[in-house]
């Protein structure tokens, strides 16, 4: 039996859940030596909170990645270690693309000609479409069975038009380990730039170094410890997070388009102590509030909804059926 399986407390599970630990002490820190009412008109989120939500979004989509390259590798290093070169190669390649992109899309965003809040605000409206994009809620299982499916097939088109020299074999595997990583990269640089401009490059690189970290972690279990990972409760467990993330940026967008003037604040006479802002960027202004009540609602409406299309009414017309 595996040793992971023996166990009831994998490693990974304990070493997220003595992070939540720290994260939550240090909530609890915040909220015994803040005083106060947040200004929803300052810039209020604290380096820590910028640090795990990038670290929550690099971990999440090194996931994915990471559960696509597995099904696409599966078998293959068995009949020919060539092949799982070629697409280490090509995921190799789409973390240098990952970086290039990352450094061209500072110098795009410098060199705008636009007020600086305006400029955060607009990345700030992207970034919560791309993070709506990849939470995939509604769509997650058809999102996975296509995607993954869609690698499967590129992968067999390429070992069945495979040449004698190999030469074609191993570029159009390159191809396939480069496109599964360079989606999931290119995600993330366009998600980080609001929480750059916000903190600056060093603290979003911290948590993105975090994300890293663990990522590599459930790569190494996966590829060469030949571990049988709970993906499913690892990427629920994620998404559960990113839900979070998503409301807390929700609430920091809503903020810098009260400052960049794109809309106006109704305070409300609500006791929010200083914590609240400074960790969930939630304000006594009633244009915030209800933004990130909306987030929170198109969220969860979308995965119950998921739920019972997929599941209930299934299982419900299957009962009715078999009375």
């Amino acid at each position: 039996m595996s040793l992971f399986r023996a166990r009831k407390l994998p490693v990974q599970w304990v070493l997220l859940g003595l992070a939540a630990l720290s994260i939550f002490g240090a909530v609890i820190w915040q909220a015994v030596a803040t005083l106060g009412v947040p200004d929803p008109t300052a810039s209020n989120l604290s380096p820590a909170a910028v640090v795990l939500s990038s670290g929550v979004l690099v971990f999440r989509e090194g996931l994915e990645a990471i559960l696509v390259l597995a099904a696409v590798t599966a078998g293959l290093t068995r009949r020919q270690k060539g092949y799982g070169r070629a697409i280490a190669f090509g995921a190799g390649a789409a973390l240098l693309a990952t970086a290039v992109t990352w450094f061209l899309l500072v110098a795009f965003i410098s060199a705008i000609d636009a007020p600086a809040l305006d400029v955060q605000a607009a990345t700030g409206l992207l970034a919560i479409v791309v993070l709506l994009v990849i939470m995939n809620w509604f769509f997650h299982k058809v999102y996975w069975t296509s995607w993954i499916s869609h690698h499967n097939k590129r992968r067999q088109r390429v070992l069945q038009n495979a040449d004698n020299s190999g030469t074609g074999t191993f570029w159009g595997l390159a191809l396939l380990g480069f496109t599964a990583i360079y989606r999931e990269g290119f995600e993330i640089v366009l998600f980080l730039q609001n929480l750059r401009l916000k903190a600056g490059t060093p603290t979003v690189m911290s948590g993105a170094a975090v994300g890293l970290a663990l990522t590599a972690m459930i790569g190494l279990l996966t590829f060469v410890a030949h571990k049988h990972l709970p993906y499913k409760k690892m990427l629920i467990l994620t998404g559960v997070l990113l839900a979070g993330v998503l409301v807390v940026m929700v609430g920091e967008q809503v903020q810098e388009m009260q400052q960049a003037g794109w809309i106006g604040t109704t305070t409300l006479a609500l006791p929010f102590p200083g914590w609240m802002g400074t960790w969930f960027a939630l304000f006594p202004n009633a244009q915030g509030l209800i933004a990130q009540a909306l987030a929170a609602s198109i969220v969860f409406g979308s995965y119950f909804s998921a739920q019972y299309l997929r599941v209930w009414r299934p299982a419900a017309k299957s009962k009715t059926q078999n009375i």
